[in-house]
């Protein structure tokens, strides 16, 4: 089996439609595709509709989450696996990050704007296809603006990366609350690229270990933005509180991020103990009989 728990779709800020992500998911030799679109379930159903034979499809979501590192609010995100999509209290918070969200944005877009960058909401939310907009669509429109020459560069210290004169905060919950809502609504919470090179600065051992105390049931190890002592690390820590493993693509699509499906994969054993410990949704397969 090749698993894959960690992509994105158009619902969000990936580049590619659900239906055309599983289709790819399939071409690419998957067997095993989790779509966890931004603090939003709205590619599920379409993913569902257009699931190919011998592909499951296991419904999730990546929310944007924060915990206090000394005197600084740190941004995480937390993937979670196969939770109820109609649990009051995680549907009312997700709303909650994605107006948030969507404020953040209108607001970036003025900031830059005013400083004589010729792009406008109405461009950036065009991008977003109706989606939430997020900090990858601005990008996007600088790119297209000529303003960059590449989405990445959007997300350095000189334009809206960590200190960067564009960067704008929003509301999330914290990531204590987060792990609790996703066990209440069935869900297995797992802490996306935990290391990664634009989250996770300050992360240790011991912040790992109260989250797993609160409930967090695993750790995304194998992920493109995670080196090889990053991944020893987290291994250990992992083995030492008894939480799964996982590794995945982070797959946004191409002019996004360059990674491709199953560019990291997660082992048959730690999807299985997911499975097994998720109570809020099942899997998701198409029948030959359905085809």
């Amino acid at each position: 089996m090749t698993i894959d728990l960690h992509t994105h779709s158009t619902a969000s800020d990936g580049a590619v439609e659900p239906g055309e992500l599983v289709r790819r998911a399939a071409g690419a030799g998957l067997s095993v595709l989790a779509l966890t679109d931004h603090d939003s379930f709205g590619g599920v159903g379409a993913a569902a509709a257009g699931l190919p034979l011998g592909l499951t499809l296991i419904p999730g979501v990546e929310l944007s989450c924060e915990t206090l590192i000394g005197e600084e609010r740190l941004t995480l995100h937390l993937l979670a696996y196969l939770p109820n999509q109609n649990h009051g209290p995680l549907v009312e918070v997700m709303a909650h990050t994605v107006e948030s969200r969507d404020g953040r944005a209108r607001q970036m877009v003025a900031l830059l704007s005013a400083d004589g960058h010729e792009i406008s909401w109405p461009q950036v939310a065009k991008l977003a296809g109706g989606a939430a907009v997020g900090k990858p669509h601005i990008a996007r429109a600088l790119v297209d603006a000529g303003v960059l020459a590449t989405v990445g560069e959007a997300f350095t210290y000189r334009w809206f990366g960590p200190g960067g004169p564009y960067r704008v905060r929003k509301w999330q919950p914290d990531i204590t609350h987060a792990i609790e809502l996703v066990r209440d609504a069935g869900g297995v919470p797992i802490l996306a690229h935990p290391f990664g090179e634009k989250r996770g600065a300050g992360l240790t051992g011991e912040h790992l270990e109260q989250m797993a105390r609160a409930g967090l049931a695993g750790l995304e190890v194998f992920h493109p933005e995670h080196d090889a002592a990053a991944r020893r690390e987290l291994l250990g820590i992992a083995a030492s509180l008894g939480l799964i493993v996982t590794g995945s693509s982070d797959y946004h699509g191409p002019p996004i991020k360059s990674q491709e499906l199953g560019a990291e994969t997660t082992s048959r054993l730690n999807y299985e103990r997911i499975i097994a410990m998720a109570t809020g949704a099942r899997p998701i397969t198409r029948s030959s009989s359905s085809a």
